[in-house]
């Protein structure tokens, strides 16, 4: 060895990494992320945490803002000397209309705080060792996050997309992997999508969204597929319009050449201008005048009054209950209920019934029995 890079190793070095503008050539294969497919998946990134974090607000009762991601190459070595460890892994599969997976990363602190808010406290109890309720609740979290991203998604590729629910582990980097968890980011290169995402004064954090090229791809070729599709069935309704439009702006390029109606077209105008100022001066003056009102006569007889209008509502249906009597009891003892149950009221044996009609105690009455039926009647009417 010499020293000396020959023609072939200097093209091989210039086409792995002088075009950082232009497509990104990853590991796996020959597969490559060119700058639009980069924009691509920025944009569907950004509409669906835009979801997400919506759907997080509902479920932490605090502001959530997640910043516009940030897209890029990177190796899983990148990933262990980066991000804090340990740190939670969720593994969101997608089951219909896409065939692939991504996974999910963020900081411990940060899972903490976010089941900390939906088990109700405020968001400091994050002492605590992170377990399996956190993680079964961070999990739930992401499935209906990543669901509500799902169904924007599912706009965006016209297409019904279902993902299975996200599966949340604490994994130390440093530490051996499930490799068939995680197989396609352990080799090659993959894409790394970044977000700040702050809730309220609480967090202040990044997450870590990766894909793998495959997947990504996938995506990209499902949003270029609708776009020429939709540019195929907007074509014909579009080519009448350049050949009606000549016809249209013909006269209208022919009367500045006349010059003379141009100038006359001011003078015109005027005298239609000029009622429309002078109106209001010609209004004729209103008649303002008092309101009178007709007095009672002396006759006036109430009781007839009443009975012409108490007419109108006799066939009003009203609510009649019959109260035996009352208790009060605690959830405790409520709970204890079974059949078989004696629950004893307020009302001595013999007593009156009350009787209310729309929540209103009106009359006392007796309980009797006709036929086979219960019946009240009525002892007492209460002034």
């Amino acid at each position: 060895m010499d020293g000396v890079l020959s023609q072939e190793e200097i093209t091989a070095l210039l086409q792995n990494g002088g075009d950082a503008a232009g497509a990104e050539t990853a590991a796996s294969g020959n597969e490559q992320i060119t700058a639009d497919e980069c924009d691509t998946i920025g944009e569907i990134a950004n509409i669906s945490m835009g979801t997400a974090a919506t759907t997080l607000f509902s479920l932490v009762n605090h502001k959530v803002d997640i910043s516009t991601p940030v897209v890029s190459m990177a190796k899983w070595d990148d990933i262990v000397s980066q991000y804090e460890r340990p740190c939670v892994f969720i593994r969101i599969a997608y089951t219909v209309g896409l065939d692939g997976s991504n996974l999910l990363v963020l900081k411990e602190q940060d899972v903490k705080v976010i089941t900390d808010l939906m088990m109700g406290g405020d968001g400091t109890n994050t002492e605590v060792e992170l377990g399996e309720l956190h993680l079964s609740a961070i999990s739930e979290a992401m499935n209906q996050m990543m669901g509500s991203a799902a169904t924007s998604l599912s706009s965006m590729l016209e297409k019904t997309i279902d993902i299975s629910p996200p599966e949340a582990n604490l994994i130390d980097l440093t530490d051996s992997l499930d490799e068939k968890e995680i197989d396609e980011f352990l080799t090659g290169d993959f894409i790394k999508i970044s977000f700040k995402m702050e809730i309220g004064d609480l967090v202040d954090s990044t997450i870590m969204q990766l894909y793998p090229i495959s997947f990504a791809k996938e995506m990209c070729e499902s949003i270029k597929s609708n776009m020429s599709k939709d540019l195929e069935e907007a074509t014909p309704s579009a080519a009448p319009a350049p050949q009606a439009q000549p016809q249209q702006a013909q006269p209208m390029m022919q009367q500045p050449m006349q010059g003379q109606p141009m100038m006359q077209q001011p003078m015109m105008q005027q005298p239609m201008m000029q009622p429309m100022y002078q109106q209001p001066m010609m209004q004729q003056p209103v008649n303002v005048q008092q309101a009178q009102f007709q007095s009672f006569s002396g006759d006036f007889n109430p009781a007839i009054f009443q009975k012409e209008n108490i007419d109108l509502i006799m066939d009003v249906p009203l609510e009649v209950t019959v109260e035996l009597g009352r208790t009060t009891k605690s959830i405790q003892e409520i709970l204890d209920f079974a059949p078989g149950t004696i629950i004893e009221l307020d009302k001595i044996a013999g007593e009156p019934i009350d009787i209310l009609v729309n929540g209103k105690y009106v009359a006392k009455g007796e309980v009797v029995v006709i036929e086979e039926s219960f019946g009240v009647r009525i002892t007492e009417i209460i002034k």
